[in-house]
């Protein structure tokens, strides 16, 4: 449906004008101002209730996710490379992306580059959409003369950022299912099977073994107020725990918990390298300085530990030491080969190319523990499912038995 904008424009003459005009989307209606021979200056959706009004809920609707971003991008480098300027290039981007939220950031995107503004700065208004790392090689990219090809290093590094999210989501999704699958088996059987079973028991006055009255008085726990208050402590403590993590001490601790782990340990270890490697590769080979580039990249590779070994090193690399050396004193973060390559690196001038190297070797790492953890698990849990029913159904039947022994045979 379409929604009512309220304008500010300058026209031909230099005169302001306001008024309102209806469109499908921010973008749209900017491109008709502009038709209109009009230079757009405010352009915002008109207040109060609109019942044609798309229902926007925050954090689902307008969500952006990495592999649009990455998409644009590259697209934005192609058009700037191919002539265009950016403020048209923006413009056409802005129509044509699915996202609307995105096509929102990229019209407004543009109308700050329009007013004098650089794209970093523009695209800094938006740090929901263009983190720190987008922004910083943006800016390296137009100090240096060469923002079309920082924009496409950029647009690769993203997408390997939303590579490596989707690897680790695929790793976690099947024991998701199935131990969800198996929450709702065992408490359709605690909720509607296992009374029956009770009253049948309860009017037969035999004595129930063991395993029996344990299951029973689970279900007795699930069916009574105390069921109730056990959920509501486990959300108080769900919700206290994800903002204790949002603590600096609460996330140091809960990032150095999530490597220990034998095997997720090592995957959350090995996607922080990755991230890490890629990253710092793409703003070196931007132009960032190095100092600038370490205390970015602690920001964005995804676990603290790894981001605090990386500033330490940064003091290292301010008082003069070499890179490679202030890593060795983090071996228990920082795995060896990324020192040594780091130090071939440094030493052949090629560090950026280095890092992307590491960066590889750890995506192929990704992928086959990936890989070796879903093999694993599949089995692991479907022994798990169907023992956790056996012994449930077991309990159940066991009395019978007993009942079926004590009844007189004539």
């Amino acid at each position: 449906m379409p929604l009512t904008f309220d304008y500010k424009v300058r026209d031909r003459t230099g005169n302001m004008v306001e008024g309102q005009l209806e469109g499908d989307s921010l973008a749209l209606v900017v491109g008709k101002l502009r038709e209109m021979g009009y230079l757009p200056l405010s352009v915002t959706p008109k207040t109060g209730v609109n019942v044609n009004r798309e229902i926007s809920i925050p954090g689902l609707t307008n969500r952006v996710k990495l592999n649009e971003i990455a998409v644009a991008t590259r697209q934005l480098a192609t058009m700037i490379d191919s002539g265009l300027s950016v403020v048209r290039a923006l413009g056409i981007l802005s129509g044509q992306v699915e996202n609307k939220e995105l096509s929102r950031v990229l019209g407004e995107v543009r109308m700050e580059v329009e007013r004098g503004s650089s794209l970093s700065a523009a695209c800094s208004k938006h740090p929901k959409v263009f983190n720190t790392l987008f922004v910083t090689m943006v800016q390296a990219g137009e100090a240096g003369g060469h923002l079309d090809s920082v924009l496409l290093d950029l647009a690769s590094t993203i997408e390997k950022q939303a590579v490596l999210r989707r690897k680790i989501r695929s790793a976690m999704t099947y024991p998701i299912i199935v131990l969800s699958v198996m929450c709702i088996i065992f408490l359709a059987l605690l909720i509607f099977i296992v009374p029956v079973f009770q009253k049948l028991f309860t009017s037969l006055h035999a004595k129930l073994p063991a395993p029996t009255l344990v299951v029973i008085g689970i279900s007795k726990i699930v069916l009574s107020v105390w069921a109730v208050l056990l959920v509501a402590i486990l959300v108080a403590a769900v919700v206290w725990l994800r903002h204790w993590i949002k603590t600096e001490n609460g996330r140091l601790k809960w990032d150095g918990f999530k490597l220990k782990p034998p095997i997720f340990g090592q995957l959350v270890h090995k996607v922080s390298m990755a991230r890490m490697a890629h990253t710092l590769g793409s703003l070196i080979q931007a132009g960032v300085p190095i100092l600038e580039s370490l205390d970015i990249v602690s920001d964005t590779a995804g676990n603290r530990v790894v981001g605090n070994a990386l500033l330490d090193a940064k003091a290292g690399v301010r008082e003069g030491r070499a890179f490679a050396d202030t890593l060795r004193d983090h071996e228990e973060v920082i795995p060896p080969l990324v020192t040594q390559m780091v130090e071939v690196g440094e030493q052949t001038g090629a560090l950026d190319a280095m890092l992307h190297k590491v960066g590889e070797f750890y995506d192929g790492e990704v992928e086959t523990t990936v890989n070796n953890l879903t093999s694993m698990l599949e089995p692991i849990m479907t022994v798990v499912m169907g023992t956790g029913v056996g012994i449930m159904v077991i309990s159940m039947y066991l009395p019978m038995f007993s009942y079926i022994k004590a009844v007189p045979t004539h």
